[in-house]
């Protein structure tokens, strides 16, 4: 999800009120917004990007649009992030599709007048909805990272009519089954790193949301996330420069309440229904990745017409990592089947 584990805050305080397992959300990354150009997989100049807000009742969505071609809605990972963390990466896609990012409500340039409470899963999928609604797409792909996934495919079983494609990228937990095999796992495999987190959780700083802190315990969390040092770099040089103290708290607060009705939720179960999907389907997974590789293998399962890929030496931002497989892989899944979008 842009998925993160964490054992900090929220761990803390659902084992207060519910005296039950350890909450380790997954949250996604962040980084700054690219430049109005953008360079394409081949170095050449690319398509101005193009900014707006969408009206959604109580807030108004930002949306960065680029590309031209079939239209894909980028959801971000988190919950607790914005699209910035994929970017400009994610752009390399451009050159052949109408790129529709946004920042979920309530996080990022979304946050403006939304209160923490007002933002439930809810509302997420209904701004969704929202979003094709405004750029008058019959049907529309959609693309989701991390946590993005969740609400693609939560989106896609309440309106498998209006969904083209399904391009599921380092998918978080589709069950709560999953969510607790990931925590096991890191309990198991990284009971170092929980630690360090945990203790940068508990200080007065990283409670109040002090980006120096929040930095310092993202920088910790993404350490296994990457197949490479430089790319792990890249993207805690690009947390440190978006976090904003205000802009960190109201994230926590709207991933707390999003917590509890996703993978804190002991029925939490999507496998089952997934069943019912008829859709073209891409599920992207990286060999590094620190999600166990189950979570991936059982969404592919589950739908009907899913493909698997696993990308070679690709953490948890394969987009990052595996630019041009990413991209072969996701050519592949609209060569196979193309709809026609307006």
């Amino acid at each position: 999800m842009v998925v993160s584990l964490r054992v900090d805050r929220l761990w803390v305080r659902w084992k207060m009120r519910k005296k039950s397992l350890l909450i380790i959300p997954l949250s996604l990354f962040v980084t700054c917004i690219a430049p109005g150009i953008l360079v394409s997989r081949s170095g050449a100049q690319g398509p101005a990007v193009r900014e707006s807000h969408v009206p959604v009742g109580g807030a108004n969505l930002f949306v960065r649009e680029v590309g031209t071609g079939p239209p894909i809605i980028v959801l971000h990972g988190g919950p607790d992030f914005d699209q910035s963390y994929m970017l400009p990466e994610m752009d390399r896609l451009a050159d052949r599709y109408h790129l529709i990012y946004y920042d979920q409500r309530g996080r990022g340039k979304s946050a403006k007048g939304v209160k923490p409470d007002e933002v439930t899963l809810a509302s997420d999928i209904s701004d969704i909805e929202k979003v094709r609604q405004y750029f008058h797409l019959d049907t529309v792909t959609l693309l989701g990272h991390s946590w993005g996934t969740v609400l693609a495919l939560e989106y896609a079983l309440k309106y498998p009519g209006r969904v083209s494609h399904l391009i599921v990228m380092n998918p978080g937990p589709a069950s709560r089954e999953d969510y607790v095999e990931l925590r096991k796992e890191w309990l198991e495999k990284r009971a170092d790193l929980v630690t360090q987190k945990k203790a940068i959780a508990e200080t007065q700083a990283y409670k109040e949301g002090d980006p120096e802190a929040v930095t310092a315990y993202y920088r910790i969390h993404f350490t296994p996330a990457f197949a490479r040092k430089e790319n792990y770099e890249k993207l805690i040089t690009r947390m440190h420069a978006d976090f904003t103290k205000d802009g960190v708290l109201k994230a926590r607060a709207v991933e707390d309440r999003l917590m509890q009705e996703t993978w804190a939720k002991a029925d939490f179960d999507l496998l089952p229904q997934l069943k019912t999907l008829k859709l073209p389907t891409l599920v992207l997974s990286g060999d590094h990745e620190f999600i166990p590789a189950s979570s991936a293998e059982h969404i592919a399962n589950a739908i009907p017409n899913a493909h698997l890929a696993t990308m070679k030496d690709c953490g948890h931002f394969t987009y990052m990592e595996c630019p041009v497989p990413v991209h072969s892989e996701i050519d592949a899944l609209f060569a196979e089947r193309s709809h026609p979008h307006q």
